[in-house]
């Protein structure tokens, strides 16, 4: 842990009163049983709260469809490691020497519940307003680029409707390789369509941001037919 906590202070725009709730939501299972996870639970109800009283401000023209889209991609996981990683929270992280070797601090699931439990701390440190006024400033700069418009279908999904609409075969997504180091890796995925004569790769971060990578540059050939 590091240990001056003033710069997470002012990258939460928070300064706990109890450092204590900030440590124990920055601590992983592996280093100890006074961990996050109890925190995270916290969090994540606290989070779905603030973010969907939020959005039903925000846009009072959307269904409870779309605004239930809207919100399951700000709060995924893969949203809160953005925001995690911009504040440098795996910096403070307290992890077991396993998850430490393995690149724990930079883990998209780690950092995403470790975001949460400090939601959860902050709740239990001065209550819903203190935590919901934490979220919204660190999410200031998403909500403010969130529109109908963000409620566009993903490229796999954009792509498995459009073949099914053709009535052709669904699309094969094989794991071609995985680049880089293990706490810096890049995966490489192929998109295997019937009919484009050969396998379409995509590359990302994750194995879900390859193959969305993957389908996308396939819509593109498809399209240009």
């Amino acid at each position: 842990m590091k240990i001056d906590l003033q710069k997470l202070y002012r990258c939460l725009d928070y300064t706990f009163n109890d450092s204590g709730l900030l440590r124990r939501a920055l601590t992983h299972r592996s280093k100890s049983a006074e961990n996050y996870e109890r925190l995270e639970f916290l969090g994540d109800s606290i989070l779905e709260f603030t973010i969907s009283a939020e959005l039903y401000d925000r846009h009072p023209d959307l269904s409870e469809g779309k605004l239930t889209r809207l919100r399951s991609s700000l709060v995924k996981k893969e949203t809160l490691a953005e925001i995690a990683r911009q504040i440098g929270l795996g910096d403070y992280l307290q992890l077991g020497s396993g998850e430490l070797k393995s690149g724990g601090f930079d883990r998209e699931s780690i950092l995403a519940d470790a975001l949460e439990a400090v939601f959860g701390a902050v709740y239990l440190d001065d209550g819903i307003d203190s935590a919901q006024r934490v979220i919204l400033y660190l999410y200031r700069d998403i909500l403010q680029g969130v529109t109908p418009k963000s409620l566009e279908k993903d490229p796999k999904t954009q792509l498995q409707e459009y073949l099914q609409k053709r009535s052709q075969l669904l699309p094969v997504y094989q794991m071609h390789e995985v680049e880089g180091a293990q706490h810096k890796q890049l995966f490489v995925v192929e998109c295997i369509v019937p009919g484009l004569g050969m396998p379409v790769r995509g590359k990302g971060s994750s194995r879900r941001k390859a193959e969305q990578q993957a389908a996308s540059k396939v819509l593109e050939l498809l399209n240009a037919r």
